[in-house]
């Protein structure tokens, strides 16, 4: 994972050199794909790559190859520091996490038990606050990172911002900072990533939110519409409860959305929710046009067959 600031005006020839550099990357043996989190609110224009590989030597053969250092040269004048990045061995997917932070600290050599333990009571203390799904810790990988990594999630933005700015972690900062010499943390996430599935590698970039909360309503209004008129209608004449009822109804809608209806909505709009490049703002309104078109169309269809 590499994370780094782009100068101000400069967010399209990074875009760019980020297309050129899954381009190169791709060609590499072990390269499962690549995911670009844009900045954040408050995020001071950072910008977070996450690179996959099967096998940790596959991935050592990238970092160290020629090409890799080329193309940091070129992306250098469009940054102001050099990036920052960590190595996550054995790392899984968190297909449904919302929010993930990234924390790496430069620990003290004498005292990595004592950072050990401390870090199990942050982990004690994140257990207790409102959102946290878990937190995992990387140790450092000989010869390619010597820092130690924790990645831990939370399922929305505000969680993670309430545990980042708490006064009980400012306390566990003062004890840890006894053990490290200095961290850095990043934080990526995106409020629908588990209903999104993009090809490995074509994809350069997550939909903004607002795209997602289009199409999600696109495949969720038809889904809720017909198990009204069939689950809904059958379970009302067999004397089911509404509240049993809805809750019946709420599974089998989850479950169409997420194996059946949000894969097909995906692939249809995959060129609009994440272009591989930058475009204008007449080729995004032109999607905003096609999914309310699409939703004047269920409404139609809805409003015919369920007229009285």
């Amino acid at each position: 994972m590499t994370s780094q600031k782009v100068r101000p005006g400069f967010d399209d020839e990074y875009q760019s050199w980020q297309e050129k550099t899954n381009r190169v990357v791709q060609r590499f043996d072990g390269f499962e794909g690549t995911e670009l989190y844009p900045p954040g609110v408050g995020d001071e224009n950072e910008w977070v790559v996450v690179f996959r590989f099967s096998h940790l030597d596959q991935l050592t053969a990238w970092l160290d190859s020629t090409a890799r250092r080329e193309l940091l040269d070129e992306e250098r004048p469009l940054l102001e520091e050099e990036p920052t990045q960590e190595v996550l061995a054995g790392a899984a997917p968190a297909e449904e996490a919302a929010v993930t932070a990234v924390i790496s600290h430069e620990v003290l050599p004498e005292r990595q038990e004592d950072f050990e333990r401390w870090q199990e009571k942050v982990l004690e203390a994140q257990r207790e606050f409102p959102g946290f799904m878990g937190s995992e810790m990387f140790r450092p990988v000989q010869g390619v990172q010597d820092n130690w990594v924790v990645a831990f999630r939370f399922d929305t933005r505000e969680h993670l911002d309430a545990w980042l700015r708490s006064g009980r972690r400012e306390k566990l900062l003062e004890e840890g900072r006894n053990y490290f010499a200095s961290f850095d943390v990043r934080k990526v996430g995106s409020a629908f990533s588990g209903w999104f599935r993009f090809e490995e590698g074509t994809k350069e970039g997550i939909p903004p939110n607002w795209k997602q909360a289009m199409t999600v309503v696109l495949a969720l209004y038809p889904t809720v519409m017909v198990l009204n008129l069939t689950v809904g209608f059958e379970l009302g004449k067999f004397g089911v409860p509404d509240f049993f009822g809805l809750f019946i109804s709420n599974v089998c809608s989850v479950a169409i959305l997420t194996w059946l209806l949000m894969p097909v909505v995906t692939r249809a709009f995959d060129r609009w929710l994440a272009p591989s490049g930058p475009r204008s703002l007449r080729f995004h309104m032109a999607g905003v046009a096609v999914v309310l078109l699409c939703y004047g169309l269920l409404l139609v269809l809805f409003g015919l067959t369920t007229h009285d």
